[in-house]
C-alpha cells in the first residue's frame, strides 16, 4: 500500500509556472504507474498526465507542450511542472498510483490561475 501527499498548489497568474509534487510513502514508488488528474468545479475528474514505471509519459491534449511530468524514484516523488498556465487549468489536482488492480489517491492540491 502507498500513501500519497500532493503539494505545490496555489494561486498563479496566467502565463506563469507552478510545480506540483507528489510524495509517496509506504511502498516503493518505482513499481507504480503514476498519474496526475484534476477536477474543476462542476466538471468530471480528468487525466492530465501519466508516467509509467519505466518513465514513459503521456499527456492530455489540453496540456501538451505546457506541462511536464517526471519522477524521482530515489526521493519517492513525482512532479508536474506546469508552464504557461491558463485560467482553465484551475482545478484540484490529484496524484494517483496504480499497480495491478490496486489504485491509490492523494487528497489533492488546489491550483488557481488568475487571468
Amino acid at each position: 500500500q502507498v500513501q500519497l501527499v500532493e503539494s505545490g498548489g496555489g494561486l498563479v497568474q496566467a502565463g506563469g509556472s507552478l510545480r506540483l509534487s507528489c510524495l509517496a510513502s509506504g511502498s516503493i514508488l518505482s513499481i507504480y504507474n503514476v498519474a496526475w488528474y484534476r477536477q474543476a468545479p462542476g466538471k468530471e475528474r480528468e487525466l492530465v498526465a501519466g508516467i509509467s514505471s519505466n518513465g514513459r509519459t503521456n499527456y492530455a491534449d489540453s496540456v501538451k507542450g505546457r506541462f511536464t511530468m517526471s519522477r524521482e524514484n530515489v526521493k519517492s516523488t513525482v512532479y508536474l511542472q506546469m508552464n504557461n498556465v491558463k485560467p482553465e487549468d484551475t482545478a484540484v489536482y490529484y496524484c494517483a498510483a496504480f499497480v495491478g488492480s490496486s489504485n491509490y489517491w492523494g487528497q489533492g492540491t488546489q491550483v488557481t490561475v488568475s487571468s
